[in-house]
């Protein structure tokens, strides 16, 4: 688990393709390794990766299909820059919000512009993820924990403060790039435990009717 607190960038060193999938060496940058051990968990862009090799100031990890069908991984070259996290210990502060490192799919950058100091920065969602998302909601956001502002259908807003541009890969986006997005994982437990028994159905989903018998509407 993660909070969505970036600890520092990093970049793709080396890609070694495997029968599909890959293996990537991370240059961790300042990420400090200390007490990091072989199979502990680092946010990668937000994607939830094993340490299979570790040195001072890099680690490798093993990348299936399936992550790079989901995330923005699949366009990574050698250079490109990285939001890292290491995983939650008893004593880590939750600065952000609980992050599991499981990407539920990639958005587009469709909007960014000034808001004051900030950056305001519009994305759109996949569809079937633009439910998951509400004002004032948490997102994750290339492994950033961020605060939604605006929502409209399946576009949302962000801002982007002066500290979390230089301190992410936030500012080196461009429109049109995709992003890993990760909604809040209360949210998808949520729409479980309101579907009750009917989660067993193949096609469940929330309805106008299950709502109604949920008491939210009148």
């Amino acid at each position: 688990m993660f909070t969505g607190i970036i600890l520092a960038i990093g970049k793709i060193a080396a890609i070694e393709r495997k029968s599909g999938d890959c293996r990537l060496k991370i240059d961790t940058g300042n990420l400090d390794l200390t007490g990091t051990l072989l199979g502990d968990s680092i946010a990668v862009n937000g994607v939830c990766l094993t340490a299979v090799e570790l040195g001072t100031q890099y680690f490798c990890a093993d990348v299936s299909n399936e992550t790079l069908s989901r995330t923005v991984l699949v366009n990574a070259t050698i250079g490109t820059p990285v939001n890292l996290e290491l995983a939650l210990t008893p004593a880590t502060r939750m600065g952000g919000h609980i992050v599991s490192g499981h990407v539920d799919g990639m958005g587009k950058l469709l909007e960014k512009k000034p808001d004051g100091r900030s950056i305001r920065f519009t994305f759109k969602a996949p569809d079937n993820l633009a439910k998951y998302i509400a004002e004032k909601g948490s997102i994750c956001i290339n492994g950033i924990s961020l605060t939604v502002n605006e929502v409209k259908g399946a576009q949302f807003s962000v801002n982007i403060v002066p500290y979390t541009l230089k301190d992410t890969t936030l500012a080196l986006l461009v429109v049109g790039d995709l992003v890993n997005l990760e909604v809040d994982l209360l949210a998808r437990y949520m729409e479980r435990l309101m579907l009750g028994e009917a989660a067993a159905a193949p096609s469940s989903g929330i309805t106008e009717e299950l709502l109604q018998k949920s008491g939210f509407f009148g």
